[in-house]
């Protein structure tokens, strides 16, 4: 007994400590962002603020434009959200339940997208949208985005539609349903896990972008949040705490979306290990 107190007292000490190694970047952003550049360069660098500047909270919102860059943010990640998982969901369906000459084909070139680095088609994709008059607006941002965010979706949403037993949809089409049906009535709702899961991917790495949203964006009406901070640093000074209020701002939404998917996260991983 006392050894079985010792080891659960060890992992509950070791557990305490990866959790405020997790926890301290997000004290120290919120605290960072309350306070002058002359507390963040000084002594008090990780201590609670001795005055609490919330004004930098609401110079970001108004002055800086931030609300302006969050709304273009929530716009091209909740469109890129949606249409990618609506097309890789018909898509890996089609390649893991349908019987048909390309699927092989087209799941390769799905897997070749996931390994071509989006640097190498930044070049290309600012001539291509320039040529077409899409470069600086929405459209100019959204079509690398959805293009990007399909091929691992659909990687994740395969998997998932190959373990699922196929006397499901035999017995589906038994009763009279059709593919559609099928799809809509049985499949969908049995990936909803793997759905989320890809969702949360491709959200993420919409909201965070950067380099695609610095170069193919001139305006500041289309600016997303990352590039709206990142103009806040000055040629020749900065207000950091200015900067710290608008990641604290990035930051909310993406740890919002996960305490409201994570079940559906932890249930696909489960599920996937379950079928591994």
């Amino acid at each position: 007994m006392n050894s079985k107190k010792v080891t659960k007292s060890i992992k509950m000490i070791i557990l305490s400590l990866i959790a405020v190694t997790q926890i301290f970047p997000l004290y120290w952003l919120i605290t960072f962002s309350l306070k002058s550049n002359a507390e963040i360069f000084g002594e008090n660098v990780i201590g609670l603020p001795k005055v609490w500047r919330f004004v930098n909270y609401a110079t970001a919102l108004t002055d800086g434009g931030i609300l302006r860059y969050f709304l273009n943010s929530v716009f091209y990640s909740a469109v890129t959200v949606a249409v990618v998982a609506v097309i890789s969901a018909m898509a890996a369906y089609a390649i893991a339940r349908m019987k048909w000459k390309l699927k092989d084909t087209a799941f390769g070139i799905f897997t070749v997208g996931i390994m071509i680095p989006s640097q190498a088609a930044l070049l290309p994709l600012f001539q291509i949208m320039d040529k077409l008059g899409l470069k600086g607006g929405y459209l100019g941002l959204l079509i690398p985005y959805i293009a990007f965010g399909i091929p691992m979706s659909v990687m994740i949403l395969t998997g998932f539609y190959k373990g699922i037993p196929k006397e499901m949809e035999e017995a589906a089409y038994m009763d009279g349903c059709g593919i559609f049906r099928c799809f809509l009535a049985i499949m969908l709702p049995m990936v909803r896990p793997a759905v989320a899961t890809a969702s949360i991917f491709t959200f993420l790495g919409t909201w965070n972008e950067l380099m695609f949203a610095n170069t193919l964006v001139d305006s500041a009406d289309y600016r997303t949040l990352p590039v709206g901070i990142m103009s806040f640093a000055g040629q020749y000074s900065t207000d950091w705490g200015l900067i710290g209020a608008g990641m604290v701002i990035a930051t909310l939404p993406t740890i919002l979306i996960y305490f409201l998917l994570s079940n559906q996260v932890q249930e696909s991983l489960v599920a996937g290990a379950v079928k591994g």
